[in-house]
């Protein structure tokens, strides 16, 4: 029995602690080298370092650290791992085997041994455990500081593109060797340069700051992996048998406690705020990170944080505004993580049978149980009754601050369910009084508006052909329900003020993300801002194309395309200068064939993966003139549609042949553009300003002119073309006048010439750039080319008529 009892000592539980003490202090000698892994391995400078509030590796310290002793530690953590196994199943047969009853050893004594010896043998499988999760975690470690410090590299190498030299503690200056002395001397007395230096350096000490977000995520990790989260399995404060060997499993713990506290509105220390805000935004793009903490949080929780978070910012200025907009802001970001969706809405969309198989998947799960709940709470109220706030308004709201796209599936899936939740309760998008501030009162629009940042999932939605093929086609009217009037369509909430009277007024905000997803949806390129031009015009998917045609033809269902609504306007206008060729053709009656004009086709045309409109020229033109109520888009589409129209006359051939047509044809086309456009103008002004000629210099502010100035959404176009309109002085606003001032004489077919001034000047333009003397009245030098240009002129004005004379019937003047 004593030598039993010297046998079993050496496994005794007292034996076992005193045994994790230099195992513990063998961890944290680790732990110290991989959270503060710049400092390499000298562990006492890495002591000091931490002992500071806010210490930051430095630029030499991420450059110069090797960090393959990460991974050497891990393996060692795995060989202790091994050897702790061996030691369980000496333990578990020599010793734990004994007490279990048998010859050797019976009764009480047997018993009370037992449960000591359970205790010793989970300790043994914790320590295990320990082990292993501490190797996952150093091995996790190490893979992200080797990505983190490919992106310092990259930082630098940018720097050094751009003519800097960057030291060894990463600090940028201008490198003079590489440029001329007169270079030199031009470059020092540039007033500019010390902040272009410092721009460089805040560039990669903002690369570094990332490193040292996962650096702070692995200590809190490292110290948590040690901690027994699990006292009564084992001897309380024994090795943790519930050990993870994810990094960012450990920081969502971390945070989740910090997040759910200021959801409810309660304090929350300014270290407790800077350690959310760090999490959030050393891993919001991490997938298990996002699941993890919306998941312990719910929908609900999250709700209430994005509004906390609204309500704390709108209070807030200084420093800690800036915080609380950062966590704001990867608090949306790390939604859109969490709702990823793997492949594609134009081949799964939601309900597809494909979409419907990985929903119901382990990796669908986090995806289901999230959308199934936001649904009951989406409809919930988390204001007053008198000033109600919904949790899809919220949540939408919370959306619109990431800077992530959110996935093409999962915003198609989220504008399907709020618009299910407006039809199940009706009334739940309207403002009233005042709303909230830094909410977006209509969810609806407020989704579009977040697809028109991913522009596939603008396209999908709007698509009136739906998406994916066979069983895994899915339909939609989302276009009609959105874009339409009456029947089906959708009545887009008010303003309602109450008071002695209920009052309903216009939002003012309303269809802003309408407008801007119609622009993606149409282009497949994001909305573009003030003073952004475009980009080459098409090409076109058919996607893109049907949204387009079918736009149009719904704003013009019972010939009603005039009226667009402001908000749509200049997104709109955007749209149609994007598909300037489609445009020129239809009002040019060009292409037979191809596009029907005037009456033009059911369907949109395609070639290859190229695809484009085919309305009727009736429709596209009132389109045209409702979407230029709005002086800025009428100028985009005036020059968009004149600059296009002379850019297929710069490539007329060099002989206009034995009939001129060669040369007549471009002109005649020309004139019926600018017919067109003219009258649209007039129109605007007849209709909407009373008849004061002065708006169309209104309009015309915004134009192209020689100086380049930029016309938001103007597509780029021939250079030789812009070269002509600036050698014309081309003022298209003396058109306008002149065929505003003759509008109300349309009845009489002279007055349809009415403003073709400009049209001959950039004619004159281009034939004097073919070298024709325009100042020969009589063509003395007997130039054959001076008669094709005379009958270019003839054609031009012969058009233009005729199709000032379509506008008077297609715009209602007749």
């Amino acid at each position: 029995m004593q030598s039993f009892s010297r046998e079993v000592q050496g496994h005794h539980p007292a034996f076992l602690n005193w045994q994790s003490r230099p195992l513990h202090a063998h961890f944290r000698r680790f732990s110290f080298l991989c959270c503060s892994f710049v400092t390499s391995v000298a562990s006492g400078r890495c002591v000091e370092h931490r002992r500071g509030a806010a210490y930051v590796p430095s630029y030499h310290e991420v450059m110069t650290t090797d960090l393959s002793t990460l991974t050497t530690a891990a393996e060692n953590w795995d060989k202790m791992a091994g050897d702790l196994h061996k030691v369980e199943v000496v333990y578990r047969r020599d010793v734990h085997g004994i007490s279990l009853g048998g010859p050797l050893w019976n009764g009480f004594s047997a018993q009370a041994a037992n449960g000591r010896f359970e205790i010793t043998l989970k300790e043994l499988q914790a320590a295990q455990k320990e082990a292993k999760a501490v190797a996952s975690l150093l091995r996790d470690a190490h893979t992200d500081f080797v990505d983190l410090k490919k992106r310092v590299e990259q930082a630098r190498d940018d720097a050094i593109k751009a003519g800097m030299k960057v030291s060894d503690q990463g600090t940028c200056q201008f490198d003079f060797s590489k440029v001329s002395e007169r270079e030199a001397f031009s470059i020092h007395h540039d007033p500019d340069l010390p902040e272009t230096e410092r721009s460089w350096t805040a560039h990669i000490d903002a690369a570094v700051k990332v490193v040292d977000d996962a650096d702070q995520g692995v200590k809190i990790a490292l110290d948590a992996v040690v901690k027994d989260s699990d006292p009564l399995s084992g001897m309380s404060g024994g090795f943790n048998a519930g050990a993870k060997g994810d990094v960012e499993a450990y920081e969502e713990d971390a945070v989740d406690d910090i997040a759910q506290r200021l959801a409810d509105g309660k304090k929350v220390s300014a270290e407790e705020m800077a350690q959310l805000q760090r999490a959030l935004r050393d891993n919001h793009d991490d997938t298990a990170f996002s699941q993890l903490l919306l998941d312990d949080l719910g929908p609900h929780a999250t709700i209430r944080l994005g509004n906390e978070l609204n309500d704390r910012i709108g209070d807030a200025d200084g420093s800690a505004k800036l915080q609380l907009a950062e966590v704001q802001r990867n608090l949306a970001n790390t939604v859109a993580t969490a709702t990823a969706v793997p492949g594609s809405v134009k081949d799964a969309p939601p309900g597809s049978a494909q979409f419907d198989q990985w929903l119901a998947s382990k990796d669908g799960s986090f995806y289901r149980a999230w959308t199934a709940e936001m649904k009951k709470e989406g409809a919930k109220n988390f204001g007053p009754n008198t000033n109600p706030l919904y949790g899809y308004q919220s949540y939408v709201s919370l959306m619109q601050h990431a800077d992530e796209d959110f996935d093409d599936q999962f915003l198609y899936d989220l504008g399907d369910q709020v618009i299910q939740a407006e039809k199940d309760h009706p009334g739940i998008f309207t403002m009233w009084g005042p709303g909230h501030k830094g909410i977006e009162t209509d969810a609806v629009d407020g989704v579009l508006d977040l697809m028109s940042r991913n522009p596939d999932a603008a396209t999908a939605f709007l698509d009136p052909q739906g998406n994916g093929t066979g069983e895994n086609h899915v339909g939609n009217n989302h276009l009609d329900y959105l874009l339409g009037s009456g029947d089906d369509a959708r009545e887009w909430p008010k303003n309602t003020i109450t008071g002695f009277a209920v009052t309903d007024l216009d939002d003012p905000t309303s269809r802003i993300g309408l407008g801007r997803a119609l622009e993606a949806a149409a282009t497949g390129h994001e909305p573009l801002s003030e003073g952004e031009p475009g980009g080459n015009p098409g090409p076109h998917t058919a996607a893109q194309a049907r949204v387009m045609q079918s736009t149009i033809e719904i704003l013009d269902n019972g010939a009603g395309g005039e009226n667009v609504h402001g908000n749509v306007q200049k997104p709109l206008g955007h749209a149609l200068a994007d598909y300037v060729v489609d445009n020129h053709n239809i009002l040019a009656e060009n292409g037979t064939a191809k596009y029907g004009s005037p009456e033009g086709k059911d369907g949109i045309w395609t070639d290859g993966d190229d695809a484009g409109i085919t309305v009727g020229k009736d429709s596209l033109m009132r389109v045209m003139r409702g979407a230029s109520s709005d002086d800025q888009t009428y100028a985009l589409l005036q020059d968009t549609q004149r600059l296009y129209a002379l850019d297929q006359l710069t490539q007329a051939p060099d002989s206009p042949g034995s009939s001129h047509d060669a040369w007549k044809n471009p002109a005649r086309d020309l004139g019926s553009v600018t017919g067109a456009m003219n009258s649209i103008g007039s129109d605007v002004i007849f209709d909407e300003r009373d008849g004061k000629i002065s708006a169309a210099n209104d309009m015309a502010r915004y134009a192209y002119h020689g100086a380049g100035a930029p016309v938001t959404a103007l597509p780029v176009l021939g250079d030789t073309a812009q070269r002509l309109v600036d050698a014309g002085t081309y003022e298209w606003s003396k058109d306008v006048i002149s065929a505003a001032e003759s509008k109300a004489q349309e009845q009489n077919s002279d007055h349809y010439a009415a403003g073709v001034t400009g049209t001959y000047d950039l004619i004159d333009a281009w034939a004097a750039d073919r070298g024709v003397d325009i100042n020969d009245e009589h063509n003395s030098r007997n130039d054959p080319n001076w008669d094709a240009w005379q009958a270019m002129k003839d054609e031009a004005k012969q058009s233009y008529a005729t199709s000032r004379g379509d506008a008077a019937v297609y715009l209602g003047w007749e």
